[in-house]
């Protein structure tokens, strides 16, 4: 979060699901905490063939073109949209691969793990005594399936990307400093050189 980049928050078990949603939405980030489907991070492109009918429909309906549609295709576009939003919700603008991944239990979400790793993608996950620790870049050693430590982790990690993303914004504001500082010494310099021009003037 510190260098601006797309973070994922995954859990789609049962006890993750609420969590994992209450703390991206914190955080601003993506999350899937319905399914994993297969090519997710591998395949987005096809991912993102889904996300776009869904959007269509959205725009479609805003602007009703919609009601040219029979009942019936409409409610056939309905469900398919409502489907795709209840699944992929979460990622419906992460148009590229995440700097990093949250994960709750790595043994439940091994085809996320799987891809990240095949991607190089960092790995923060909540690990279990039956899991790979191995598999994971950083672990967080926890019981992943106690609803209430679930919540607490991920809102801890909410709030860790709400920091890394604050003092990356402070860092580029430093950064600007200089310039202004620069700027308000030519100011300053400017104003020395008044009484010269005025010397110069009354030589003349």
């Amino acid at each position: 979060a510190g260098r601006q980049e797309y973070i994922l928050f995954v859990g789609t078990k049962k006890q993750a699901q609420s969590s994992i949603r209450e703390a991206a939405e914190k955080a601003g980030v993506f999350y899937v905490n319905q399914r994993w489907y297969g090519g997710m991070l591998t395949n987005m492109a096809t991912i993102r063939q889904s996300i776009e009918k869904m959007k269509y429909f959205e725009e479609i309906e805003a602007d009703g073109t919609l009601n040219s549609y029979t009942k019936l295709e409409a409610q056939k576009m309905k469900r398919m949209h409502d489907k795709i939003e209840f699944s992929l919700g979460g990622i419906r603008d992460m148009d590229a691969k995440p700097g990093a991944i949250f994960v709750v239990d790595t043994e439940y979400e091994d085809i996320a793990i799987h891809e990240a790793r095949i991607l190089g993608i960092p790995i923060i996950a909540m690990v279990d005594t039956n899991c790979d620790p191995d598999l994971v870049d950083y672990v967080i050693p926890s019981n992943d399936d106690a609803t209430r430590a679930i919540a607490l982790i991920s809102d801890i990690m909410a709030n860790a990307v709400l920091e890394g993303r604050g003092a990356a914004n402070e860092g580029a504001d430093s950064s600007e400093a200089p310039i202004e500082e620069e700027m308000e010494a030519e100011e300053q310099s400017d104003t020395t050189e008044e009484p010269v021009a005025e010397m110069v003037a009354k030589e003349q």
